[in-house]
């Protein structure tokens, strides 16, 4: 049985973040200069369809680096490793190539900053997200973690003479992590933030999407993995607007029954989620229903990209200039 015809109205911005791009990229272009096997400790990022993608290629992922030939070429993927894991690389020889989104590094930098300037540091994020474990493994003596703000009533007194500074994890709620702050700022008044915020702009942009989604869809549908931490985040802020909405992997996920009446459905996607999978969703709902439309909801246009990896650059560079030598 068809459902009637619909309206689907994309988020803009959706989809791949610059970090994501860069660091599926640095696998692709590793494949390519130096052949399979590479290996990836990690998900290079958070989603299963792209993961699988590049072992088709011959990217093979691990958890850590003892997982890795002695000698062999390791990504790190995009959501940063703590000092340990460079050491535990270095340790077996490895050709370290790291695709840390560079919005990761600057906290990892903030961290350290801090740390050596006699400060304690309170990391706003979700515990055993690899993000925050690296960062929390610059500085694993001077670091708590708060997860929410009730978590805030039940840190220690600190005295008003101790330095006092929060970071937080890129991915995570605007609206919850700004309750954090408050939180936070309200117990200790002296607390110091980084000079930028830290939850990066892909991460703001597609929240602030889909709040403007939520106004005119009855339902929203967020394709993304369910370790992805900006994608689940989507699915929170699209309820908290007073829509339902549901995290999908990709169109075979969709349940029938979520759309009931619904005439106006809101698609938007993760940022580590390729715009392959959107198509895959607005081509199920062509193919169940009486007819749709497509059009896009912008309310922001990104234009933010990032330099591959040095070691890729040079590669690349390389292979630039045998091919020139080689036309001569």
């Amino acid at each position: 049985m068809y459902m009637a015809e619909l309206e689907l109205i994309l988020a803009a911005p959706r989809g791949y973040c610059a970090g994501v791009d860069r660091a599926v990229e640095t696998v692709e272009q590793a494949l390519k200069l130096t052949g399979a096997p590479i290996y990836v400790r990690k998900q290079i990022v958070h989603n299963l369809h792209v993961v699988a993608d590049l072992e088709t290629r011959g990217a093979i992922f691990v958890d850590d680096v003892s997982e890795v030939p002695e000698g062999a070429t390791v990504v790190f993927s995009a959501h940063g490793v703590a000092p340990t894991v460079h050491t535990g690389a270095e340790q077996r020889s490895l050709t370290v190539i790291d695709a840390t989104c560079p919005l990761v590094t600057k906290v990892h930098n903030e961290a350290k900053r801090y740390d050596q300037a006699g400060y304690h540091l309170l990391l706003i994020g979700h515990a055993e997200h690899e993000e925050v474990v690296g960062t929390m493994g610059e500085a694993p003596d001077s670091m708590t973690l708060v997860e929410h703000a009730d978590d805030v009533a039940s840190l220690p007194e600190y005295p008003a003479d101790q330095r006092l500074a929060y970071l937080t994890q890129t991915t995570l709620s605007v609206d919850e992590t700004r309750s954090i702050i408050d939180a936070l700022t309200q117990r200790y008044p002296w607390i110091e933030s980084p000079e930028k915020g830290d939850i990066c702009y892909a991460t703001s942009n597609r929240q602030a999407a889909v709040k403007e989604l939520a106004k005119v869809t009855e339902l929203v549908l967020v394709i993304g993995s369910a370790n992805s931490s900006n994608s689940c985040r989507l699915v929170e802020v699209a309820r908290d607007a007073g829509v339902e909405s549901y995290l999908i992997e990709d169109a075979a996920e969709i349940d029938r029954n979520w759309i009931g009446d619904s005439t106006k459905i809101g698609i938007t996607s993760g940022a580590s989620a390729p715009e392959r999978l959107v198509l895959g969703v607005i081509e199920w709902f062509r193919e169940h229903s009486d007819g749709i439309t497509v059009s896009e909801l912008e309310t922001v246009h990104e234009d933010v990209s990032f330099q591959l990896p040095r070691p890729i650059r040079r590669a690349l560079a390389l292979v630039e200039v045998e091919t020139a030598i080689k036309d001569i």
